[in-house]
């Protein structure tokens, strides 16, 4: 009911600001990426600046929002909707608000339904895509139905500039990787809204596109805030610690735990105690990547090497290759030639003799006659004259 009362309020306030909602963010490029037709649905009107609105937790300028702008849009059968878009400076400060969406309707973030990543609520849905943050739901008295606005979003959609198309690799950087539940931040204002009340993250520098993450781990919340050079992270560790120490000597909240780790100044905030806390850092593990500004002056280097171990690969293939082949050829050859030789021996062996390799001759008369009949001549046949 809460969130229905929202939505009524924004679309009376729709067409109320037509300028600027602040000093930073203006309406021109959010409003030249608004059609006039969307699928089915024509759009009412020009394009407007709207009001925050579904219970988000932060303002569009706590996560560097360049550009916003709102526009009504109506199908033949009188179905309409609103759609409203921020252009950021980042595509982290689109992951940020949309944590922001997640934890004021309390609806879990999923990917692969629109855009990057989507939190659907009930006759709403919110996305990002690149550094465009979106969110359709339904208006006036004939909403359009949660698969009118599925599809419309997915529509619109098809039509941004594309990104990463990936959340924040900071996020996987949690232990577990619970992307539901986490928040993020690319301001300090911005973590200052997800993690109140603690003075240690005064003295946080975001300058150089420092980004931050906070989840819940039972009662403990963990904090990793990313710098983008190790002296930021030097400088800012510096500064971490000294207030630390001070905090503690006015007996003001200081974190359960805190650690540099690489590039991240970790914090565990409102642990059971300290022990459990450090445990928690340690699953925290950090990725180191270097990232030239110029030209590698390692590229040299780093293709010889490469051609030299694809070399030696493809000449040891060759090799292997060229013996196995010789190995089969002489296998096969000795196999072919002894079947060749025993056939052949086995045609000898069975190959016929009337004398039975010998000769013999009769000349004592001793020998019994043997009756020429039944012996092979040579082809002449010959009588005997002594046989009567």
């Amino acid at each position: 009911m809460r969130l229905l009362t929202r939505q009524i309020l924004t679309l009376s306030m729709l067409f109320a600001v037509t300028a600027v909602v602040s000093a930073e963010v203006t309406i021109g490029e959010a409003a030249k990426l608004l059609p006039d037709k969307i699928g089915l649905f024509q759009a009412v009107g020009p394009a407007k600046l709207p009001l925050p609105t579904l219970g988000e937790a932060t303002s569009p300028v706590d996560v560097g929002a360049v550009s916003e702008a709102g526009r009504i849009y109506r199908d033949e059968k009188g179905s309409s909707i609103v759609l409203r878009l921020l252009r950021l400076s980042s595509e982290s400060g689109a992951y940020a608000f949309l944590t922001a969406i997640a934890a004021g309707t309390k609806e879990p973030i999923k990917t692969a339904v629109v855009g990057t990543a989507t939190v659907t609520g009930s006759g709403s849905i919110s996305f990002y895509k690149g550094n465009s943050f979106v969110q359709v739901w339904g208006a006036d008295k004939a909403p359009a139905t949660q698969q009118e606005l599925l599809e419309i979003s997915r529509a619109f959609a098809a039509t941004l500039p594309s990104g990463d198309d990936d959340i924040p690799v900071l996020v996987k950087h949690l232990p577990n990787s619970p992307t539901s539940g986490s928040l993020y931040a690319v301001t300090l204002k911005g973590l200052k809204s997800i993690v109140p009340n603690q003075p240690a993250l005064d003295v946080l520098s975001f300058e150089g596109g420092t980004e931050a993450v906070a989840a819940h781990y039972g009662q403990s919340q963990l904090v990793i805030v990313e710098f983008t050079t190790p002296q930021f992270s030097i400088d800012n560790d510096q500064r971490v610690t000294g207030k630390v120490q001070e905090l503690k000597g006015q007996g003001q909240p200081v974190p359960t735990a805190y650690r540099r780790v690489g590039n991240y100044s970790v914090f565990v905030f409102n642990a059971p105690d300290e022990k459990s806390a450090n445990q928690l850092i340690d699953q925290v593990k950090y990725e180191q990547v270097v990232q030239w500004l110029g030209d590698d002056p390692h590229l040299y280097e780093r293709l010889q090497r490469y051609f030299a171990q694809t070399s030696a690969g493809v000449l040891v293939s060759v090799l292997k290759g060229s013996g196995l082949s010789l190995v089969l050829c002489l296998g096969i050859g000795v196999l072919i030639g002894t079947l060749l030789f025993r056939h052949r021996r086995a045609q000898k062996a069975a190959a016929y003799s009337d004398a039975g390799g010998s000769v013999r001759l009769n000349l004592d008369e001793l020998t019994s006659t043997v009756e020429s009949e039944r012996l092979l001549g040579s082809g002449t046949t010959k009588s005997d004259p002594n046989r009567p």
